[in-house]
């Protein structure tokens, strides 16, 4: 599959930081890519940031970057953004909070304290985001997907 090529190019500098250039020859160290919906539409409506905090480039779709540029940024998204994707509920040592919550995400099976019924937050109707007492972000992004077991304990809490 072809795709368009963009009117700037990136790289990485000996630093392993990326550099944007411009078609008209500006170069930019250390530029950062930025989700606008890191939840409901992570693959859409990227920015690229200047150290400076400048938009340089806006991008609709990553699939539509070719696949050099499109690996580049997907690389800087990963080392900059940690948020397991919760698959199921195991345990959970209490109904009342604090309570310690056992759970098999996408990153393998952890255990985090939640402080309160109040770092769980509802995105959309099926989409839920829990803050641990870290304030590290596990995403749910489907209740329903959940098995019975796991909407169950998550019940309790909602």
């Amino acid at each position: 599959m072809t795709h368009p090529t963009p009117d700037f190019q990136l790289t990485r500098n000996t630093f392993g930081r990326l550099v944007f250039s411009s078609a008209a020859g500006e170069a930019h160290e250390g530029i950062v890519p930025v989700r606008a919906f890191p939840i409901q539409a992570p693959e859409s409506g990227i920015a690229l940031v200047s150290a400076e905090g400048h938009e340089l480039a806006w991008i609709d779709k990553l699939s539509d970057l070719p696949d050099s540029t499109r690996k580049l940024i997907e690389e800087e998204l990963a080392s900059r953004e940690f948020m397991p994707e919760i698959l199921g509920i195991l345990d959970v040592s209490s109904f009342a909070t604090p309570s310690t919550w056992q759970v098999k995400t996408d990153r393998g099976d952890a255990s985090f304290v939640l402080k309160g019924e109040d770092d769980i937050r509802r995105i959309s109707a099926t989409t839920l985001l829990i803050a641990d007492s870290h304030s590290i972000h596990f995403l749910i992004r489907d209740i329903h997907a959940l098995d019975k077991h796991s909407r169950k304990l998550l019940d309790r809490f909602l």
